[in-house]
C-alpha cells in the first residue's frame, strides 16, 4: 500500500485529490505544512506526495513554487479537483441550533454569501477536516463545520447544507510529487519547468519566442530570495508528442541562463 503525504488532515480536499489520482487503497500521511509534505517524500517517509499549486479563483500558490525548487522533487502528475464546501453538524443537530461555524479561513471566505445570511460567529481553524473532526470528537451541538463530503462521512457528521460555496465552478490543481528518478511516461503530454533569463530588456520575450508547435498553458514568475528584483519563470507546456517537447526544451536552453525540468507527465485534464 502506497503512503501518500498530504497537507492537512484525513478527509480534507488533498485527501480527496489523492484518492482521485491513486485510488482508495492508500495510506495517508498527514502533514501540517506544504514543506512538510515535500520533506516526507524526500526523506522516504511517504512514497509520493500531493501539493496544491493553484486555484481557479485565488490563483497560484506562490510559496509552493519555491518548495518545488528547494526540495528538488519530481512532478509525476496532476489532479484537478472541484472544491465543494458543505455545512455539517452532529447527526441530531438542526440549523436553528447552530451558533458558530468553524473552518479554514479560505473555506469561510469561499462561502461568505451563504454565511452572511446567518448571524453566526465564525471561527478560523488550521484545516477544514480538522474542524469536522473537532466537532465530532467534542460533541459540539452548537457548532457547525465547513468541509468536504468525505470529512462528513469519516467523522460521522450530517451535511445540513450542501455546496454552500459562492462560486460553484471552483477548482484546485494539485501536483503529484515523487523523489527524482527522471522517468517519463510514454503517454506524457505535459511538462513543468522553470528557467532564468538575463536581467535585461527583452530577455523573457526572447525565451518565449523560441517556443513553437506547443501550448504554453502556464507562465508564473516568482522571486529569487537571494537576488532582489530577479525572478524565476515557471512554465507548463502541453504537447502532442515527446519530440515536440524535446525540440522546444533545446530551444529554451539556448535562450536562457538556467533551466530545470520538474517533471514530464500526463495532463490531469
Amino acid at each position: 500500500m502506497q503512503k501518500i503525504a498530504i497537507q492537512g488532515y484525513e478527509g480534507c480536499f488533498h485527501h480527496i485529490a489523492a484518492i482521485q489520482y491513486f485510488g482508495k487503497d492508500i495510506e495517508i500521511v498527514p502533514c501540517d505544512t506544504f514543506r512538510a509534505v515535500a520533506t516526507a517524500v524526500k526523506q522516504g517517509r511517504a512514497d509520493m506526495g500531493l501539493m496544491a499549486i493553484e486555484n481557479s479563483i485565488a490563483g497560484s500558490i506562490i510559496p509552493n513554487y519555491s518548495i518545488l525548487q528547494d526540495e528538488n522533487l519530481q512532478v509525476a502528475g496532476e489532479v484537478y479537483l472541484p472544491i465543494k464546501q458543505n455545512l455539517m453538524v452532529l447527526p441530531d443537530v438542526e440549523l436553528e441550533d447552530i451558533e458558530e461555524v468553524e473552518s479554514h479561513s479560505m473555506a469561510l471566505l469561499q462561502c461568505v454569501d451563504y454565511l452572511d445570511e446567518h448571524n453566526w460567529k465564525l471561527i478560523e481553524s488550521e484545516d477544514t477536516a480538522a474542524s469536522a473532526r473537532h466537532i465530532a470528537e467534542q460533541g459540539l451541538r452548537h457548532t457547525a463545520a465547513i468541509a468536504s463530503e468525505l470529512a462528513a462521512e469519516m467523522y460521522g457528521l450530517k451535511i445540513i447544507a450542501p455546496e454552500i460555496n459562492t462560486i460553484k465552478s471552483n477548482y484546485t490543481r494539485f501536483m503529484v510529487l515523487k523523489r527524482y528518478d527522471h522517468d517519463i511516461e510514454p503517454d506524457a503530454n505535459k511538462a513543468s519547468l522553470y528557467f532564468k533569463t538575463d536581467h535585461c530588456e527583452g530577455s523573457l520575450l526572447k525565451a518565449l519566442s523560441r517556443l513553437e508547435d506547443i501550448n504554453l498553458s502556464k507562465l508564473q514568475s516568482y522571486p529569487i530570495p537571494s537576488e532582489p528584483w530577479h525572478y524565476l519563470f515557471h512554465i507548463d507546456l502541453e504537447f502532442k508528442c515527446l519530440d515536440d517537447y524535446i525540440r522546444n526544451l533545446n530551444n529554451l536552453q539556448e535562450a536562457t541562463k538556467e533551466i530545470h525540468v520538474y517533471g514530464v507527465y500526463r495532463s490531469g485534464k
